[in-house]
């Protein structure tokens, strides 16, 4: 396992590009089974998670080639219709493929991912529309079993709008027979990315960038070209890193449209954001940070993957702040972490009150997630010594090399690799 040494106190400057979303990604790779052919995402991100998805895809009997950003899938020899527990167990997103290989082969065998219980989590949301569709679908020794002559438009009414059931529903509605309306749809823009790519491919699809989705059936599809939309939690970890090291960051391909709730908390901690064409900039040169509370809702609400990096940057305030997670209960394991940073955080269900501090100081800490770990990079960059994060593994799954953009804003961090803990 790698691990990163950061020695803190260097204020972070210059221009950086984000990669392709991480999220988008993991959608659109597996809309390329709805039709037989080779489609393109272009801008694909290298991360450890696009790789489990292309080991999936592979397994399924896909053609890939990935190189330099761009990922061919080849869908014209598809083998099976299983994914199987070893890919599905490492990443929510393999559920992906439910719809698309129901919709299009009248079969699928999906394990459940990661342990997932039938009902509590987001996943129930999955089923249920798809069983509105007409699907036949039973819970099998870990297996979803899901079967269909054709699935048939409906009605799908989300009771919590989810970005997982949102694409799963809207990729199995574009070879339905008859219309779909999807209400409460997510509306994120890897949904709409999602989307764009689907109709590319012939769906026809209305309410594109709204929370209700009307998609009328067609015969097939076929395959396509789509590039996929820039990182928006990549973008808003990198703008926080400005700010907490009070420095000045420009983003040289992101549309601050995807993350005006971020950008707004930011210049109410006192920086100064521009955003022009592409362009997004913010300015933490000589501000004295102000608290700021955030609640996480979803989009175009402060986002749930950026409150463990908005936390970190809140222990370093000039006063108190509440930060509080509706989208997930237990999201806090970074505190613990941050505290042996410095920080002076108390958890209370789903709510950190964070004391700001004068000064965090380097430590040795533990990475438990994907966005715990980002908020750990982030409190080791403006501690004074040096912070060794261990486990960054959990990094690798959405960042594309995080630390060598970080080196290039003139951060001082290494990666180790292969240390053992």
């Amino acid at each position: 396992m790698d691990k990163f040494i950061i020695k803190g106190g260097k204020k972070l400057s210059g221009n950086v590009e984000i990669s392709g979303a991480k999220n988008a990604s993991l959608a659109l790779m597996p809309a390329s089974l709805l039709a037989s052919g080779t489609s393109t995402l272009l801008n694909t991100p290298e991360l450890n998670d696009v790789y489990t998805m292309i080991k999936l895809l592979k397994h399924l009997g896909v053609e890939v080639s990935f190189e330099n950003h761009v990922l061919k899938l080849n869908t014209e020899n598809i083998i099976s219709q299983d994914a199987p527990y070893e890919h599905v167990k490492k990443m929510r997103a393999s559920v992906y493929v439910l719809g698309p290989l129901l919709s299009r082969y009248g079969t699928a065998k999906v394990s459940l991912p990661g342990g997932c219980a039938w009902g509590p989590r987001p996943i129930n949301l999955h089923i249920e529309g798809l069983k509105k569709m007409g699907a036949d679908i039973d819970l099998q020794e870990g297996y979803i079993i899901a079967k269909s002559k054709r699935l048939n438009g409906a009605i799908i009414n989300f009771d919590v709008s989810s970005v997982g059931a949102t694409g799963n529903i809207l990729m199995a509605a574009t070879l339905a027979k008859g219309t779909t309306i999807i209400n409460n749809a997510a509306m994120e823009p890897e949904i709409t990315n999602l989307a764009e790519f689907l109709v590319k491919m012939g769906a026809k699809i209305n309410g594109i960038n709204t929370s209700t989705l009307e998609i009328e059936g067609v015969a097939d599809l076929t395959s396509s070209e789509i590039e996929t939309i820039p990182d928006r939690i990549e973008a808003g970890t990198l703008l926080i890193a400005g700010a907490i090291t009070h420095g000045e960051i420009k983003l040289t391909n992101f549309p601050g449209k995807y993350l005006t709730s971020v950008l707004s908390k930011l210049e109410d901690s006192g920086c100064k954001i521009i955003n022009s064409n592409n362009i997004t900039h913010v300015d933490g040169v000589n501000n004295i940070t102000k608290p700021s509370d955030v609640t996480t809702a979803i989009y175009p609400g402060f986002p749930t993957d950026m409150q463990a990096q908005w936390t970190a940057y809140m222990a370093l305030a000039d006063g108190s702040s509440t930060v509080t997670d509706t989208i997930y209960l237990d999201r806090f394991k970074h505190v613990p972490e941050l505290v042996r940073l410095g920080a002076d955080i108390t958890v209370k269900e789903n709510s950190a009150v964070v004391r700001g501090v004068k000064k965090l100081r380097g430590a040795k800490v533990m990475s438990t997630d994907l966005r715990a770990s980002a908020s750990l990079v982030l409190a080791g960059l403006a501690a004074e010594g040096v912070t060794e994060v261990l486990r960054v593994y959990h990094l690798d799954r959405g960042y594309q090399r995080i630390e060598e953009k970080l080196m290039m804003l003139g951060a001082d961090i290494e990666r180790i690799e292969g240390t053992e803990f």
